[in-house]
């Protein structure tokens, strides 16, 4: 399965549901009328000896493959949990400025391959491939991996195996795909690395955000999720499985993450002297000791005052939310905004 983003679509994810809607359109349609495909052709030779910059565009957004389609926009889909997390418009700024920086390692790249292979590439595969394979990068950084299950008992499959594999099957659909793939993975390195302040560099303006935000947004952005509208108020059977589908997400979300803590739990000491036995920790001391007797000459006087309600967060349960990928001020915050309800604040960090 694919990382526990929940069940909530593309909602707040508008960038991610118009390069859906955009590109594979663009694609049906082209392969409705393949006499159009020559100008969404990657050729690189044409771009750099007639300087066609408009190949250059067209040759990098729109995938002429099918299959190729078909696997970065599983792709997206599962990474529009990076423009939930870190808004719109950078998610925008990273993807513009991974695709420039991709482009540009396009020809290096094919430039070193014939100066060590003495082989010519003119071709690459069309799509906005590049930027897909550089999500990899804060992909593999940001995403906690938990264990789910393992296969033959040795090969462990994780929340993040899945999308792997089909990053492996868009690596392996075209001879020249790994080239795309290595520009896109250095480019993600460095645009995520703040290598020479290239966020600061390349980024998507805020007056062109504002554009988007106030005339395309509209057009593609999706209603509110089902799950905050209440069941009581003429909700349909759709809405209340889709309410289920979210509980049951974030069950299995702390149920992984319980797992992988329960597995990592350290072993009791061998040998012949168990020390933790002879010597047991502070607070097992505190839960061993015999309660005291009290002293009939002090008895304590009733308190008038009510007891202070001590609403700060468990550290354990703040040391949950951290592993999983949020920021430590996060994590506190929706704790407190949950009154300490570990389920309710990991669903407030999801759709924010």
């Amino acid at each position: 399965m694919f990382t526990t983003t929940g069940s909530r679509g593309l909602y707040k994810a508008p960038l991610s549901k118009g390069l859906l809607l955009v590109l594979n359109g663009l694609t049906v349609i082209l392969t409705l009328l393949p006499q159009y495909q020559e100008l969404f052709v990657y050729n690189l030779q044409a771009v750099a000896q007639q300087h066609q910059v408009l190949w250059l565009l067209c040759g990098r957004l729109v995938c002429l493959d099918v299959k190729d389609a078909f696997c970065s926009s599983l792709l997206i889909y599962n990474f529009r949990i990076f423009e939930r997390r870190f808004g719109t418009r950078k998610f925008a700024s990273f993807l513009l400025g991974t695709w420039c920086l991709s482009a540009l390692l396009d020809f290096l790249l094919a430039q070193a391959f014939q100066f060590l292979f003495d082989y010519e590439v003119e071709e690459l595969p069309a799509g906005l491939l590049a930027p897909v394979f550089s999500l990899f990068v804060p992909f593999y950084r940001l995403i906690p991996r938990m264990p789910v299950t393992q296969v033959l008992g040795y090969i462990p499959i994780t929340n993040k195996s899945l999308v792997y594999i089909v990053g492996l099957q868009l690596l392996t659909s075209s001879p020249f795909m790994w080239l795309l793939a290595l520009s896109g993975l250095i480019s993600g390195v460095l645009y995520h690395s703040n290598v020479l302040w290239l966020p600061k560099l390349l980024f998507v303006p805020a007056w062109v955000s504002c554009i988007g935000r106030y005339i395309l947004e509209p057009l593609v952005s999706s209603s509110q999720p089902s799950s905050e509208t209440p069941v009581g108020m003429g909700a349909t059977l759709d809405i209340q499985r889709q309410q289920r589908m979210d509980i049951l997400d974030q069950q299995q979300l702390l149920a992984q993450y319980n797992e992988s803590t329960r597995n990592t739990r350290p072993q009791p000491q061998s040998g012949f002297l168990q020390w933790t036995r002879l010597f047991p920790s502070l607070r097992q001391r505190g839960q061993n000791r015999p309660p005291m007797q009290p002293h009939p000459q002090a008895q304590p006087q009733p308190s008038t005052q009510p007891p202070l309600l001590d609403n700060s967060p468990a550290e354990d349960q703040v040391a949950r939310l951290v592993e999983m990928g949020f920021s430590r001020t996060d994590a506190l915050e929706a704790l407190r905004a949950s009154n300490n309800d570990i389920n309710s604040a990991t669903n407030f960090l999801l759709q924010h």
